[in-house]
């Protein structure tokens, strides 16, 4: 049972548990799989989204597909609409071409990824991109979770 006078702070003020929004155009991608990847990686160590400048319907089957192999599913997840307030929500902003639609809020880290689109292509050219992809959500880890940020 909580107590009134001490609340349990939500994971949005928890300043030991760090927030990650991944940005691509479409979040039917790139930030489909970095999400997937930091969830699996980090579990609840860190707080998770992703968004997307103009979302499509659905997200992309040969990434779907291709995290299927790695013992990732992420075929019900929904593209999610970019918005203000969950850039403001977000410690970490890793953008992966969305251009100058991400908003900029001072005091959040802003990375750029340069990566291959997914979109239009086939499961042999998504590999590369999910293994890159995999890569960096590895050394992300390892920076959020160092010296007792996570």
């Amino acid at each position: 049972m909580s107590d009134p006078q001490n609340p349990e702070p939500s994971p949005e003020q928890n300043p030991e548990k760090p927030s990650v929004l991944f940005v691509c155009v479409h979040n039917a991608g790139r930030s489909q799989m970095a999400a997937a990847f930091l969830t699996h990686l980090a579990g609840d160590r860190v707080e998770v989204r992703s968004a997307g400048s103009a979302p499509a319907e659905h997200v992309n089957p040969a990434v779907v597909e291709a995290m299927a192999e790695v013992g990732i599913d992420i075929a019900a997840e929904i593209p999610k609409v970019l918005t203000a307030e969950a850039v403001r929500a977000s410690d970490v902003v890793i953008t992966m071409g969305c251009g100058d639609a991400c908003p900029y809020f001072p005091g959040r880290t802003y990375l750029d990824w340069k990566l291959d689109d997914p979109a239009g292509r086939g499961i042999v050219a998504v590999r590369p991109i999910r293994d890159e992809i995999r890569a960096r959500v590895q050394s992300l880890v390892g920076e959020l979770t160092a010296g007792g940020r996570g």
